[in-house]
């Protein structure tokens, strides 16, 4: 079989564990040869949220990287959903394994029991993309100018301004806006939320755990985000100092993409 070539991205990506946390519990991945990028934020406390975050971006990697070739007639692990994109199909089914890896990971020690993480992927195709998550790290586009956010969170405050009973500031706030609702945590098969998304030249993506978007707000990310006198690496770490300035309350990861011309 002839390999294809994914979509050309250039990318940069900066983590930090911001201003009142004694480690990082972000994992990320940039696998550009294959399409793939990956943003998850671990929970659990210091070790075990930095475990499950690392298995699951592993378990995403080492799937995607197995299947770069394959059709929609591989025997898949999942029953195949042919409403989706293959890309879907993958990325879904890399999600549901690495859930497994963490209940695996859980099984053998007993130090780990209680993690879980959050995670949002890319996958690119050879013309098109598709983006997944379970919980509330999260997705954002900037399309001439406009910001949008492709996920949706899987958290508690987020279900409330959805349902029209809180607004989204009163939620930046909220004791309880990091209280998620979905996550890869070992146990069910998880539900994974796919979208499928059609990349343009000049287009730039965002991947970034709650401890930036938490604090900086959208109209401040379209500001860094759109900057073009800035390089990729520069507007992390601009993403960065923003989120730390607004108080650096947990782990920060910002992973910026941008759709090369063709």
């Amino acid at each position: 079989m002839t390999a294809t070539r994914p979509l050309s991205f250039s990318w940069a990506v900066t983590t930090d564990k911001g201003l009142r946390r004694t480690s990082n519990e972000d994992s990320h991945c940039e696998r550009a040869d294959v399409g793939l990028f990956v943003v998850a934020d671990g929970m659990g406390g210091h070790v075990a949220g930095e475990v499950a975050s690392r298995e699951a971006v592993d378990a995403i990697q080492a799937f995607i990287n197995d299947t770069a070739n394959a059709d929609k007639n591989r025997t898949w692990p999942f029953p195949f959903d042919p409403s989706i994109s293959l890309e879907a199909n993958r990325l879904k089914a890399a999600f549901r394994l690495a859930n497994r890896k963490i209940a695996s990971a859980i099984a053998d020690s007993s130090d780990l029991r209680g993690m879980a993480t959050t995670a949002s992927a890319l996958l690119a195709g050879t013309a098109s993309a598709c983006v997944a998550h379970v919980g509330d790290s999260r997705i954002y586009r900037l399309r001439n100018g406009t910001l949008d956010q492709l996920t949706h969170d899987h958290s508690w405050v987020e279900e409330q301004v959805r349902a029209g009973t809180m607004s989204a500031s009163a939620a930046r706030q909220h004791p309880w806006r990091n209280v998620v609702t979905r996550a890869l945590s070992g146990g069910d098969d998880p539900e994974v939320d796919v979208t499928e998304v059609e990349p343009k030249s000049g287009d730039r993506y965002l991947l970034c755990s709650d401890g930036l978007f938490s604090v900086v707000t959208d109209t401040q990310i379209t500001e860094i985000l759109g900057d073009k006198g800035k390089s990729l690496q520069d507007i992390c770490s601009t993403l960065i100092d923003a989120a730390n300035a607004g108080g650096g309350p947990d782990n920060i990861t910002a992973l910026v993409l941008e759709v090369d011309a063709p």
